[in-house]
C-alpha cells in the first residue's frame, strides 16, 4: 500500500521537529527564579510529589507526538514501554489519520498494547465530531482524550485548514464524552480569555501548550517549498510561562507543556500553578539520539530528582510548593502588568 500524503507528513513532523529541536524559542523558565531556602527543615523521605490529577502517580506525562506511519510506529512502541515501565502518562499523537485510514491505527495501538495498565490519551484535533472523538478513545482504551487547537499550524500548513470554528464542536465532545477532556495547544500558547470560553462550554481540563517547545510554525515552514510570510510566524505567540502567568485565576485544571528541558523547569512549572507538566520533543530527542533504554534512564533520573529538588526548597508536597516565593525577571512583570493578569501568590 503506498503511503498517503497524511501518513508521509507524520514522518515529516518527527524528522524536523529533531532537526530544530535546539533551535526553539525560550519557553521562558530562566525568566523565573526560586528563591532558594537555606534551613528547608525537610528530607527526601518526607516529600510527596503525587499529583491531585487523575490517577497519576508523577506530576508529568510524556506528551502527544506521533503516529500514522511504520517508522512512528516503531517509535509510539517504544514510548508505550517507557511510559509502562516508568508508570507515566502518556498522551498519542493525532489520531485522525487513522480515522481517515483504518489500516494506521496499527500505528497508535503500541502506546496500549506495550502499556496495558498505564493512563493513555487519545488525540484527536478540535473539529473532530464527538463520534470520531468516541472512535478515537476507543481505538486505544484510552482514559482521557486530548483535543488540539492549533491555529497558527494549520495557517503556516500548506495543506492546512482554513476554518477556525471550533468550541460548538469543543462543546459537543466534552457533552458526549465518558473519559475527561484536556483541550491542548500545540504550542503557541493560552490566554485567559480563552480559558473563560472553555469554562464556559463545560471544558474542566487544558494544557496550555506554549512557545518554547516544538515549533509547528517552524516544522510547517520547513515543508513549504517557498515559505514567504510565514517565517514570521516561527516566534509567534505566549511563551510556557506566559501561558502560566495567563492561567493564574482560571478555575480550571492546568497542564503546562513547550520547552522543558529539566527537572527545574517541571518544579518552576508546577510553582506557576500547573498540576502536571507535559514533555515531548526532549522525550523524542532521547529516543532518537540515544536509544529507548537511555530515554527511560533519563526520565527515571528525572523521577528521582523531583523530590530531591522538592525538598532543599523546603516543600513536602505540590500544594506546598505553590507557597514558596517565586522571582519574575522584569520583562515576566512587564508582560503581567500590560495583560492585566494576576501575579503567582504569594508575590
Amino acid at each position: 500500500m503506498p503511503e498517503s500524503q497524511q501518513s508521509h507528513r507524520k514522518d515529516e513532523h518527527v524528522f524536523l521537529a529533531e532537526k530544530y529541536f535546539r533551535a526553539t524559542a525560550d519557553a521562558g523558565f530562566e525568566q523565573v527564579r526560586l528563591v532558594h531556602n537555606p534551613l528547608p527543615e525537610t528530607a527526601v523521605s518526607d516529600v510527596s510529589v503525587t499529583p491531585h490529577l487523575f490517577d497519576w502517580q508523577w506530576p508529568f506525562l510524556i506528551n502527544a507526538m506521533t503516529g500514522g506511519s511504520q517508522q512512528t510506529g516503531v517509535l509510539n512502541a517504544q514510548l508505550g514501554r517507557i511510559a509502562h515501565a516508568l508508570h507515566l502518562p502518556i498522551a498519542s499523537g493525532s489520531q485522525s489519520v487513522a480515522l481517515r485510514e483504518p489500516a494506521l491505527a496499527k500505528t497508535f495501538t503500541p502506546l496500549r498494547s506495550e502499556n496495558p495498565d498505564g493512563f493513555v490519551l487519545a488525540n484527536l484535533g478540535a473539529s473532530a465530531t464527538w463520534q470520531q472523538a468516541q472512535a478515537a478513545v476507543a481505538m486505544l482504551d484510552a482514559n482521557a482524550l486530548e483535543l488540539h487547537i492549533n491555529a497558527i499550524q494549520e495557517a503556516v500548513m500548506p495543506e492546512g485548514d482554513r476554518d477556525f470554528h471550533w468550541l460548538d464542536a469543543i462543546a459537543d465532545i466534552v457533552a458526549h464524552s465518558h473519559v475527561p477532556v484536556i483541550v491542548k495547544e500545540v504550542g503557541n500558547g493560552m490566554t485567559h480569555e480563552a480559558l473563560t470560553q472553555l469554562t464556559a462550554i463545560g471544558v474542566q481540563y487544558v494544557d496550555v501548550g506554549g512557545r518554547g517547545g516544538t515549533n509547528f510554525a517552524q516544522i510547517e515552514n520547513a515543508r513549504r517549498s517557498a515559505p514567504g510570510p510565514w517565517t514570521a510566524l516561527a516566534d509567534f505567540g505566549q511563551s510556557t510561562v506566559e501561558s502560566l502567568l495567563e492561567v493564574q485565576a482560571s478555575p480550571l485544571t492546568v497542564i503546562a507543556t513547550g520547552g522543558v528541558r529539566s527537572p527545574l523547569d517541571i518544579v518552576k512549572a508546577l510553582r506557576l500553578g500547573a498540576s502536571a507538566v507535559g514533555i515531548s520533543g526532549q522525550v523524542l530527542h532521547w529516543v532518537i539520539q540515544d536509544g529507548e533504554a537511555a530515554a527511560q534512564a533519563q526520565l527515571a533520573s528525572w523521577q528521582a530528582t523531583l523530590p530531591v529538588l522538592l525538598a532543599a526548597l523546603g516543600a513536602a508536597d505540590l500544594a506546598a510548593l505553590r507557597q514558596l516565593p517565586v522571582v519574575l525577571a522584569p520583562e515576566l512583570r512587564n508582560y503581567v502588568a500590560q495583560r492585566q493578569l494576576t501575579l503567582p501568590s504569594p508575590d
